[in-house]
Order: C-alpha cells, then sequence, then structure tokens
C-alpha cells in the first residue's frame, strides 16, 4: 500500500474541532451543547457586507488580480491609516483568509528547517502552517501567574540561533487573550532589528480591546520597516469567519514580491467574498464600540464565574475574545471527551478546546482549556452552572 508523507503525518490535530464527532454524536442523542471550543462569534454582520453580495449583478464570476481587487486594497489601506498603520495599496496582498497569509509569509522568509520563535501558548494552526512549510517553531512560554504577558527578551535572545528566521506573534492573542503593550512590542522591535529577524504579528482581533487598552501594531513601530509583517483578516473584525478573506502586509518590497508568487500560484482570492469584505469598511464605528461593550460584559461574566468555581485559575483577557482556564483536573483532553459522552446537566454540556495542542512544549497545558466567550450572557451563565457541576462530579 502507498505510504502517507512524513510531513502527513506529523501534521497536528486541530484542538478546537478535533472534538467534533463527540459532539455530533451528543447532538445525535438530542443534547444541547453550549460551544465555547471556536472562536464563531454570535455577533451579526454588518447588513451592508451581506447586501453587497445579495444585490449585486455579476454575470460572469471570474478572477481577481492575485493581490485582490484593487478598489478593496485602496480602501483597506485608508482603513489602517485611520488607525495609525501607514500602509500603501501595494504594500497589501489579499488572501484567502489569515491563515493563507501566514502561509504565504513562511514560505517567503523560511527554508526548510528553518526556526520561528513563538511566545506559547499561541494560535494552534501555528504548528500546522510551520508543519506544512517544513518550519520548526521553537517555543517561548508565557505563564498563566503572569496573564500569559511577554516573556522577558532574554529568554527569546537564548533561543535565537542561525536557523532563526523570525519571532511570530498574535496581538491580542488567541488563545489567552494577551494585548501586549507599546513597551513590549518595542522590545520585540529592538531584538528583531539587533539580529536582523522578521517579526510577524498577527493582529486579526485589533478592533478587540477592553478596558481602555488600546492596540499597538508593529506597523507603527518606527525604524523595524523592513522587518515588519502584519497578518490580518475580516474574520472576527466583522464577524465573517466564512469569507475566508485576510490579508499580509509589509513595506519590505522583496517579502511582498516573494508572496506575490505565492498569490499568482494559487490563482486569486475569491470574489464575492471580497466583495463582501470591501463593503465591510464602510461600517460605522458605532457598530464596533456596541461589539466592544458586549463583549466586556462577556469577558466579565465569563472570568468572574470561572472565578467562583473551586480549583479553577484563569488570566483575564486584555483583549480578543479568549482565556484560558487551568481546571483541577489531570486531563483536559479526557475531561471535555467526558463533558461530550458522559455528562449532562438537564439534557445541556459544553464543548471546550483542550490547551494543549496551543503549546508546541510536549506535556505543557494538559489541565488547562481555551474558552471562547462568543455566546450571549444568559448561555454563558448557563455553560458556567454546567462546567461547575460537572468538576464536581468528574472523576477522572
Amino acid at each position: 500500500m502507498p505510504s502517507i508523507s512524513n510531513k502527513g503525518q506529523a501534521m497536528p490535530e486541530s484542538p478546537i474541532r478535533k472534538l467534533v464527532p463527540y459532539a455530533e454524536a451528543a447532538i445525535k442523542k438530542g443534547r444541547n451543547i453550549y460551544q465555547l471550543n471556536i472562536g464563531q462569534p454570535d455577533i451579526k454582520t454588518p447588513a451592508k457586507a451581506l447586501a453587497a453580495v445579495k444585490d449585486n449583478a455579476i454575470e460572469v464570476l471570474s478572477y481577481s488580480h492575485s493581490a485582490g481587487f484593487e478598489s478593496y486594497r485602496n480602501k483597506l489601506s485608508q482603513y489602517y491609516r485611520n488607525h495609525n498603520i501607514d500602509v500603501a495599496p501595494d504594500e497589501l496582498i489579499i488572501t484567502t483568509g489569515g491563515s493563507e497569509a501566514l502561509l504565504f509569509t513562511m514560505g517567503s522568509i523560511c527554508d526548510a528547517g528553518d526556526e520561528v520563535i513563538i511566545p506559547e501558548p499561541f494560535y494552534a494552526n501555528y504548528n500546522g502552517f510551520a508543519t506544512s512549510s517544513g518550519v520548526k517553531v521553537v517555543p517561548v512560554k508565557s505563564k498563566i501567574e503572569e496573564g500569559f504577558a511577554l516573556p522577558p527578551i532574554s529568554e527569546f535572545e537564548k533561543l535565537i540561533t542561525e536557523k532563526t528566521k523570525a519571532i511570530l506573534i498574535c496581538n491580542p492573542g488567541n488563545p489567552t487573550g494577551y494585548l501586549y503593550t507599546k513597551e513590549e512590542i518595542d522590545q520585540l522591535a529592538e531584538i528583531v532589528k539587533k539580529h536582523d529577524l522578521f517579526i510577524v504579528a498577527d493582529e486579526v482581533y485589533r478592533e478587540f480591546a477592553y478596558d481602555g487598552a488600546k492596540h499597538y501594531s508593529i506597523m507603527s513601530v518606527p525604524g523595524i520597516e523592513q522587518n515588519a509583517i502584519m497578518i490580518d483578516s475580516v474574520s472576527k473584525r466583522y464577524s465573517m469567519c466564512g469569507a475566508r478573506i485576510g490579508c499580509m502586509a509589509s513595506k519590505n518590497k522583496e517579502v511582498m514580491s516573494t508572496a506575490m508568487k505565492f498569490a499568482q500560484a494559487r490563482l486569486s482570492p475569491p470574489t464575492f467574498a471580497q466583495i463582501a469584505s470591501e463593503a465591510a469598511l464602510d461600517t460605522p464605528q458605532d457598530y464596533f464600540e456596541e461589539v466592544i461593550q458586549e463583549y466586556t460584559s462577556r469577558r466579565n461574566l465569563l472570568v468572574e464565574g470561572l472565578e467562583q468555581i473551586p480549583g479553577v485559575k484563569v488570566a483575564k483577557p486584555k483583549g480578543a475574545f479568549y482565556c484560558i482556564a487551568e481546571l483541577p483536573v489531570k486531563d483536559a483532553e479526557d475531561f471535555a471527551k467526558w463533558l461530550l459522552e458522559s455528562f449532562e446537566l438537564n439534557n445541556e454540556t459544553v464543548m471546550v478546546a483542550p490547551a494543549a495542542g496551543f503549546y508546541s512544549t510536549p506535556n505543557t497545558g494538559l489541565n488547562q482549556v481555551r474558552i471562547a466567550y462568543v455566546l450571549k450572557k444568559e448561555n454563558l451563565e448557563k455553560a458556567l452552572e454546567i462546567l461547575k457541576a460537572a468538576l464536581k462530579e468528574y472523576k477522572g
């Protein structure tokens, strides 16, 4: 029988989606599941974005430019400038989600065997993108006791080798919800300048910053124009996960011309999704103000509720809509499966994402879960009640 590739065998499963078969089985039993495992907002997509597709009179659904519609890149450039991020239209490539932007980036700056340093826990698919690109992830551990703040720069220094090509961060963080301060971003800027590295920032949660905090983009840091690469997406900002539209941005012309070859190889990003994304840029500011207010309220309810459950430790997020919770269990994945297979409260249960998959270091985060507070508050309250009862009963 023909054999599967080593790369295919090494490709990790998604900790976010690997328990879906257990959830499907629970649903077939008639059980209601509060899905806290995936960052799928229940906030409505802006009406303008949906109307732009619904009311469109296109007769031939054609390719776009490989870099995306010029009209979209022009409007997107203006959006960034409104956020004090000076990115020109020709410094942008529209991609099929932030995922493709990360793949283009790794393909453009790394060869097989090169290394990328990432503070962990990190977005689980970074492991998958690295495996696809033949890149080695070198983790630097952040701590729940410190709210998952940036590890000391000295810890990064220890890990830099001749194979190191970049530092990758997610800001605000998925799965931690941590928002890097200006001082932390400046520290990272200094180290990439010192060692002539790239800094790649996944900034898809830019709008989701709480308690008066401000997001500080790597694209706003002077002196690292040739080092900085930004990843972005419409998925979370406009509650448009299914559109699969993102972008990569850099002032480094060599990086962008290289990434364009990858963009040309896949032809173009999807047309209708670009139309919706371009229209979404006309969304008024009060939409975001209402969303931030709603997520802040959900965060507070969730964190306060988790803190009242005996044995649970949680880091309060400063952005995005996730938190990492440490549970009084040895194996969070076993607990998550048990929730779906064997536990119910009034014929309801919850689904969480085991956090070990958000680490690269083996046997780390085994008693942690990622929780996405993307449900209405009344549903979060029910989910907390179920989680509290489940932890009291679980014998694993």
